[in-house]
């Protein structure tokens, strides 16, 4: 089963916001995230940040595979990553070989890949390529 909930913060909200939604996942006995669209600014999620298990920045609007990865969301990923140095960081959208290194190093250390890996001839090397990347700015 599932242990983790992930809300996108623009999504319409029950009746109490974001805090009745953190709340009532929290009260399910499960993790809570709440992603931001790539237009959508860091700040929207630091009055929830304390309470959350993730925060998870999209890479890519919404709703397509196979979009390209947008590297001028990094910024965010370093703005979360300096108020909150603990806290997992997911990025989605466009990752790839090419590109993981541009996440990991402004602070993203769980990584969402589906084309990049699905797409190609050689999973395991761009899995381990990924892994990498992220243990290398961990370190």
């Amino acid at each position: 089963g599932a242990n983790l909930f992930t809300f996108h913060i623009e999504s319409e909200m029950p009746e109490g916001g974001a805090q009745a939604l953190i709340d009532s996942v929290k009260a399910a006995g499960m993790k809570v995230a709440i992603a931001l669209k790539p237009d959508t600014p860091a700040e929207e999620v630091y009055p929830y940040a304390d309470q959350l298990d993730m925060i998870l920045v999209m890479t890519v609007v919404p709703g397509f595979s196979g979009q390209s990865f947008m590297g001028s969301v990094m910024p965010k990923v370093e703005a979360i990553r300096e108020k909150y140095p603990d806290m997992d960081i997911q990025v989605d959208g466009g990752l790839s070989p090419k590109t993981v290194d541009a996440a990991t190093a402004a602070g993203a250390n769980v990584i969402v890949a589906a084309s990049a890996i699905f797409g190609s001839d050689d999973r395991k090397g761009v899995i381990t390529t990924l892994r990498s990347s992220v243990d290398k700015s961990l370190a």
